[in-house]
C-alpha cells in the first residue's frame, strides 16, 4: 500500500500550537476581579480554560447580555498584557514547517476569536509560517463536530490521508476522531 504524503496540518490554536493557558487565566482574572469575582489560576485552569467566552460568563454567573459583552472586550483588551507569558510549542512548529518545506501547509484550525489568533501570531513572529486560520465562528457547527476540519481539507484539496490533526482539548478530539483524518494529542504539561 503507497503512503500519501503529508499535505496539510491541522492545527488547533491555544493550548497546541501556543500555550496561552497562563494569558488567558490571567487576563479572565483580572476582569472578573475588576466585578467582583474572585477566581485563582489554578482553579481557571483545571476548570474553564478552553471554555468559550459565553459559556465561561454563563458559568460565572453572569447572565446580562450588555456586561458579557462589555466583559468579553475587557478581557480581549487585558489579553495581550500577559502575551510574555505565551510559549511556542517548538516541536510541533518546527515540525510542521518540515512539511511547509516540503510543499505542505499549517492551517490553525480553532474555536478562539480570530483577533485573538492574530495578535499571538504577530507576537510570537509566526505570520510567514501559517497558510491560513479558520475559526469555528465561520461554520454552523464548530468542534466537537468535524465541519471546521473537513471545510479546511475540502478549500485545500487535500484528502483524508494527506492530512494530520493536532489537538489538545477533548471537543477538538472529539472533532478530529469524527472527521476520519488521522490525528494526535497535544498536551503541554
Amino acid at each position: 500500500m503507497e503512503h500519501k504524503p503529508i499535505r496539510l496540518i491541522l492545527c488547533d490554536f491555544d493550548g497546541t500550537l501556543v500555550d496561552t493557558r497562563m494569558a488567558n487565566a490571567l487576563a479572565y482574572i483580572e476582569t472578573l476581579r475588576e466585578v467582583g469575582i474572585e477566581l485563582g489560576v489554578p482553579e481557571y485552569l483545571a476548570s474553564y480554560f478552553g471554555m468559550r467566552c459565553n459559556e465561561f460568563m454563563t458559568v460565572m454567573g453572569i447572565t446580562d447580555p450588555a456586561e458579557r459583552e462589555r466583559l468579553r472586550l475587557r478581557k480581549i483588551e487585558l489579553y495581550p498584557h500577559y502575551f510574555h507569558t505565551l510559549k511556542l510549542n517548538e516541536p510541533l512548529w518546527h515540525f510542521a514547517q518540515s512539511v511547509r518545506r516540503q510543499g505542505g501547509k499549517l492551517w490553525i484550525v480553532s474555536t478562539g476569536s480570530p483577533a485573538n489568533i492574530n495578535n499571538v501570531i504577530n507576537y510570537l513572529g509566526l505570520q510567514e509560517g501559517i497558510d491560513g486560520i479558520f475559526s469555528g465562528l465561520e461554520i454552523e457547527r464548530p468542534k466537537p463536530a468535524p465541519d471546521c476540519f473537513l471545510e479546511v481539507m475540502h478549500r485545500e484539496g487535500c484528502s483524508r490521508e494527506e492530512c494530520l490533526i493536532f489537538e489538545d482539548s477533548e471537543v477538538g478530539l472529539a472533532a478530529a476522531a469524527a472527521s476520519g483524518i488521522p490525528y494526535f494529542k497535544v498536551n503541554l504539561d
